[in-house]
């Protein structure tokens, strides 16, 4: 019997049938963490079998436990030491089948019910490596996730508009604009708070890049992808939440983001761009110093010669 014309018969593909892995890196999570695995159920409803893996970097807060207590079930990774976030979740991709997709979660996201499927549709397109959804705070607002390709034009619109301002005319690194997240696109990259990879991106780029240590790691996979021929594309359908962390509020972790966003800058650019781009990112912070320490701790980090990256990793094991 033929079907009716208006029914439309959904196609099963090799993409389709591949499978999801869903990823969490843990660091003295015990606070986040229980709100991520409370949510899977509902954000993944109607997907078959899908793993859940917690990768744990040596908490001292109980993280592991209260993973492995947790109703999901997860398959909980004690890596036994604090290598990264990329390092993290390396580990975690080296447990799952190359064909399957894999959901990348911070912590502190929140799934909305059935907020995962429109995700994995729009990654059946061929050309699609990764998909990322709408973000919203707790208070509902848009979480500016989407970002454009670093550049010397973003860092100094950033710097002498302030990132706002600069995002919402266009120039910054930053979408700001909230018509940019009222439709679907494809984007240079998003941050990496929510990040479904293709089983076909995944074997364009296997891992992630472990030098940096937190910080950039997106951006530096995420252009791998697309390097490769593969897009970013953003679905506004999907919608989660995303609490937030902490960086504007450690010095330590404000130092990290600037030092990487100059480590990545430097490895596409020459020397006298990078130069540029320091300054740049020294003169945003100069204007707002007086604002408080993260920003006298960014432009102290935009000035001194770059620390090397296991320097972090060393201060922050245990």
């Amino acid at each position: 019997m033929i079907a009716p014309l208006h029914q439309k018969k959904r196609v099963r593909t090799p993409e389709r049938d591949a499978g999801l892995s869903v990823v969490t890196v843990a660091y003295n999570s015990a606070g986040t963490l229980p709100g991520l695995l409370d949510s899977l159920p509902a954000g993944l409803e109607g997907i078959a079998s899908p793993e859940i893996v917690v990768v744990d970097n040596d908490s001292s807060d109980g993280s592991a436990e209260i993973a492995e207590a947790h109703a999901v079930a997860p398959k909980v990774i004690r890596t036994g030491e604090n290598g990264g976030y990329a390092a993290g979740i390396n580990r975690a991709l080296r447990t799952i089948a190359p064909g399957r997709h894999v959901l990348i979660l911070n912590p502190d996201v929140r799934l909305t019910p059935g907020s995962v499927r429109p995700l994995l549709d729009r990654i059946e397109a061929p050309e699609i490596g990764i998909a990322v959804p709408r973000n919203l705070m707790v208070d509902g607002a848009i979480d500016p996730t989407l970002r454009r390709e670093p550049s010397l034009a973003s860092v100094w619109a950033e710097s002498l508009l302030g990132g706002r301002l600069a995002g919402r005319l266009g120039f910054g690194e930053v979408l700001m604009e909230a018509s940019s997240y009222e439709y679907e696109r494809t984007i240079d990259w998003a941050s990496g708070c929510a990040l479904l990879i293709a089983a076909r991106a995944r074997r364009l780029a296997p891992e992630w890049d472990e030098s940096f240590f937190l910080y950039s790691e997106e951006v530096e996979y995420q252009r791998r992808v697309r390097e490769g021929g593969l897009q970013i594309a953003y679905v506004a359908r999907s919608r989660f939440r995303h609490i937030g962390g902490p960086c504007r509020s450690d010095p330590q972790l404000t130092a990290l983001l600037v030092s990487n966003r100059i480590r990545y800058f430097r490895r596409h650019h020459g020397a006298l761009s990078t130069a540029l781009f320091r300054l740049g990112l020294a003169a945003g912070e100069a204007v707002r110093a007086f604002r408080g320490g993260t920003h006298r701790t960014a432009l102290r980090t935009a000035l001194h010669p770059l620390r090397p990256p296991l320097s972090y990793r060393a201060e922050n094991s245990g």
